[in-house]
């Protein structure tokens, strides 16, 4: 079976560096693994410090192939079909030719054929590990989302055959456009199993796991946090969270003593905040991390006799259900006492303050779009589970 790893975060993290580190230690405990990124900065390429990797599947080491996607180079390669004939209906609406591919391009489509390459490497079975370094970006998780969105969107669209052709459907009667011929659909029908496989392949715990990267500081963490409530929502599992670029403490210098003290406090933080996730912390180096070698030492700090490919963690740490006009959302929080806690909404986060062994703990969550119109009406703790009910504003 397919083992899938996801490493995301915010642009500087070290995200990059911990997937190629990942598999590296993968490689070398004998497992066939592939690295993908989809950064189209050509990350990989930097932190192994060597020539271009090129967009075909090329050897790092003993059990390690690695590539860089390009997303237009794989829409071209194996869904052409459609990209013309998507052009082609803007075309017949009076736009400009070559404005017309541009406009084929749909929003988030490089982006979902990123992920479709996952979905050939699981036919193929040459590899045994796939580890995906994702492009640095807030939004990147709605993409893994893509492959359920997309295939439900088709085949509502075109009554179980496509969702491009769909396309001319609902233009129809503004005017004549041109009929799909037979290859576009067998196109589309070819495309939907295949988000079908991925969509599989992505909502299995056993299979697909993230990990979040962030830093000692506010900023990536925030970003983590909010790709975590993401995961969450989406129903993809998160096994680890790597807290990056630590300082060493007990420097005689204030400067970096002060840093230090600071990074500390948000690490403590981000542990709280990312419960029950186990979390491994990683020290800044004193030069550049790059290379095959500053790699596998990192792999070994990061995961010492642990097998990266083990799932760390199961389950959903958020949860969410709908009931009419009410939303349910389930939250864990650490090392709470009795029923002591106070929340707040304060725009798309939730302020959680709870009593703990050692003092008051807050906890800011991010809050889906779907509580958008929304308020806050009643909030109640068990154990370590606190369950917020939110209301349509009327």
């Amino acid at each position: 079976m397919l083992r899938l790893i996801i490493y995301t975060g915010k642009g500087g993290t070290g995200k990059t560096v911990s997937a190629c580190s990942t598999a590296i230690k993968l490689a070398e405990n004998k497992y066939r693994t592939l690295l993908i990124s989809s950064d189209p900065a050509h990350t990989l390429t930097d932190a192994f410090a060597m020539p271009d990797l090129g967009y075909e599947p090329k050897e790092i080491l003993t059990n390690l192939q690695a590539l860089q996607i390009d997303p237009l180079m794989e829409m071209n390669k194996q869904y052409t079909t459609i990209l013309s004939y998507m052009a082609t209906l803007f075309h017949a609406r009076g736009i400009d030719e070559t404005l017309a591919y541009e406009l084929a391009m749909l929003p988030g489509m490089t982006q979902l054929f990123s992920l479709l390459k996952i979905e050939e490497v699981s036919r193929t079975k040459r590899f045994d590990t796939v580890v995906l370094d994702m492009a640095a970006s807030g939004e990147a998780l709605r993409y893994l989302y893509f492959p359920k969105l997309v295939g439900s969107i088709g085949r509502k669209l075109t009554g179980l055959v496509g969702m491009f052709s769909g396309f001319a459907r609902i233009f129809q009667p503004l005017s004549r456009l041109p009929t799909p011929p037979q290859n576009v659909l067998e196109n589309e029908l070819e495309l939907l199993a295949k988000l079908d496989n991925l969509n599989m392949i992505m909502m299995n715990q056993d299979i697909t796991s993230i990990r979040l990267v962030t830093n000692p500081d506010t900023f990536s963490i925030e970003n983590a946090k909010r790709a975590f409530m993401s995961a969450s929502l989406y129903g993809i599992n998160v096994d680890l969270a790597i807290i990056n670029k630590i300082m060493p403490a007990g420097s005689s210098d204030l400067y970096y003593a002060e840093w230090a003290d600071f990074q500390r406090v948000k690490i403590e933080e981000a542990k709280a905040n990312f419960y029950p996730l186990p979390v491994k912390e990683v020290k800044l180096y004193g030069t550049e991390l790059r290379g095959i070698e500053m790699l596998r030492e990192n792999g070994q700090l990061m995961f010492e006799n642990q097998d990266p490919a083990d799932v760390l963690f199961r389950g959903n740490v958020f949860h969410f259900a709908k009931e009419n006009s009410l939303l349910r959302m389930t939250v864990k929080v650490p090392f709470t006492e009795k029923d002591d806690f106070d929340v707040e909404r304060y725009s798309d986060k939730l302020t959680i303050k709870v009593k703990t062994r050692v003092g008051y703990m807050v906890n800011t969550v991010p809050l889906p779009a779907a509580t958008t119109g929304m308020k806050l009406t009643k909030a109640k703790l068990q154990g370590d589970e606190l369950t917020v009910l939110f209301e349509k504003i009327v």
